[in-house]
């Protein structure tokens, strides 16, 4: 009866592993988190993302979407600022493949047998980061980080962001709160 319940446990696990998101995320331990209830957007740090306006778009809907599932709303006198950054980097992978007679048995590297192919790929890895920031105090309290490797399809780049968004933010409010 046991294999049985490690069998789901396990096939989720295995489920996650192969996401091609990471996230992390760090807090101040010495903050009661229950406290927060309303937030607003920090217009002048979203306005310094460098982003076009169509994916900072995206990624605010998204980070409306999931305060709200939190049971959180937007306020004009709120508990919280939001505070969205990105950057991005270029990723060149170069793989070469020769294969030949070598030495020793069977198939091998050899150094006399000229040709093979090298494949090169490139792709753009993106970071996504949202900090929470007490309105009052003006201290950061949370901050997630998502990294994953970006796409340039529209339909593609909306649900990838909708899942950058949801991976960061389902790590808050952090489990160890306040003692």
């Amino acid at each position: 009866m046991k294999t049985f319940k490690i069998i789901p446990l396990l096939f989720l696990f295995l489920l996650s592993a192969c996401s091609s998101i990471r996230v992390n995320s760090d807090y101040d331990s010495r903050v009661d988190f229950s406290q927060y209830k309303t937030y607003a957007f920090h217009k002048k740090g979203i306005d310094r993302v460098q982003v076009s306006e169509l994916d900072k778009k995206r990624i605010l809907h998204a980070i409306d979407d999931a305060l709200s599932q939190k049971g959180m709303s937007k306020s004009d006198n709120p508990d919280l600022l939001v505070n969205i950054f990105t950057k991005e980097r270029e990723q060149i992978d170069v793989n070469q493949f020769n294969m030949g007679w070598g030495y020793g048995w069977g198939w091998g590297w050899n150094p006399y047998f000229w040709g093979g192919n090298t494949y090169v790929t490139s792709s753009t890895q993106g970071t996504l980061y949202i900090d929470l920031i007490d309105a009052k105090k003006k201290e950061l309290i949370w901050e997630g980080q998502g990294i994953g490797i970006l796409t340039e399809n529209r339909k593609e780049k909306e649900k990838q962001i909708n899942e950058f968004v949801s991976k960061i933010l389902a790590q808050y409010p952090p489990t160890e709160t306040k003692k």
